[in-house]
């Protein structure tokens, strides 16, 4: 009776020691599972209505959010992307690669720097096509293009060249300011065209756009924008939580000039130690395999330099641990 006893007490013992065991070590999870997750501060901020800030502006042109339809309007579109994390985290991300391309472009043409945003609403920051043709980042029709200057053929669309078509969107804003003198008219300009604006203001007897009736598309648009300026200018006040170091950085890169016909980009790449998909990537203007240059013509092509030059054919061993490390640093 008495080893019975002893013997239960030992797996009595055990057991409590297993299950002491077990606590700490599941307790050890959910603390590491709550470090994770956010902060309760920042699921306040992400569940809680959102406040307005007085004193929003586009493009230094006063918002008049006293007006009820207008702070509505607005609201709807900051509620929109405020709660679609996914997409408005995305675009932010993005947004560290492309703005510092269009950032000096708009300043160089003197236009305001609120532009970039029109970009992000356009395009999400890709080289987008619509459905009705329109290409790129700021989403030109092929006869806008080529009336700001854009080349379009079978082997090259400029539109697809952030660059060059962000300095063609810039021609446009300026040509618009000239009829509008207003930059906000300009913005909602360039969603449903400078006559199409100007028949509204003359028909409805209105110079501000925050006046004017117009289709739901272009009602929408410049508050799409401010929306995402106002996110993008402080996103950890409206949920919005990207790390720095997953940030999508600039590209880098060499410029070739190209003055002699190309008859195989495949080739080429080749050639500069790429692939022909990284060749696309850098220059997603080249719309064909080949390139007829005619004398007097030139064109930049872009080559991928550390740590945007890596193809599958590199590896830990093909660069050796020492060339590996580097990379690696290179990337982040």
């Amino acid at each position: 009776m008495e080893k019975k006893t002893q013997t239960l007490l030992i797996i009595l013992t055990a057991s409590v020691c297993l299950l002491a065991i077990l606590a700490i070590i599941l307790s050890i999870r959910a603390i590491n599972t709550a470090n994770r997750r956010p902060t309760l501060e920042q699921i306040c901020i992400q569940s809680h209505d959102i406040e307005f800030q007085k004193d929003l502006t586009f493009a230094g042109e006063r918002v008049p959010l006293e007006m009820f339809n207008i702070r509505e309007r607005y609201e709807r579109e900051l509620l929109s992307n405020c709660y679609f994390h996914s997409n408005t985290m995305l675009l932010l991300k993005r947004s560290k690669r492309w703005f510092p391309v269009i950032e000096p472009i708009l300043e160089k043409y003197q236009v305001p720097d609120d532009f970039k945003y029109l970009c992000v609403v356009e395009s999400m920051l890709t080289n987008a096509v619509s459905p009705a043709g329109a290409v790129g980042f700021w989403q030109f029709m092929e006869s806008t293009g080529k009336d700001f200057g854009l080349e379009i053929n079978k082997d090259v669309d400029m539109r697809y060249n952030v660059e060059l078509e962000t300095e063609a969107a810039c021609k446009y804003f300026l040509q618009a300011y000239k009829n509008f003198h207003n930059w906000t008219l300009v913005a909602a300009a360039f969603n449903a065209g400078t006559r199409r604006v100007s028949k509204f203001m003359k028909e409805q007897k209105v110079k501000s756009y925050y006046d004017l009736l117009m289709s739901e598309e272009t009602e929408r648009y410049v508050f799409r924008v401010l929306a995402i300026k106002t996110i993008f200018e402080n996103p950890e006040q409206h949920g919005i939580f990207v790390s720095k170091s997953l940030e999508y950085k600039p590209f880098k890169y060499k410029t070739i000039a190209i003055t002699e016909t190309v008859d195989d980009w495949a080739e080429f790449a080749q050639e500069h130690g790429i692939t022909y998909k990284l060749l696309k990537i850098f220059n997603p203007w080249l719309r064909s395999n080949k390139l007829k240059v005619r004398k007097g013509e030139k064109y930049e092509i872009k080559i991928p330099t550390r740590p945007f030059n890596i193809t599958s054919s590199y590896s830990r061993e093909a660069l050796g641990e020492h060339d590996f490390a580097e990379f690696e640093n290179d990337t982040v």
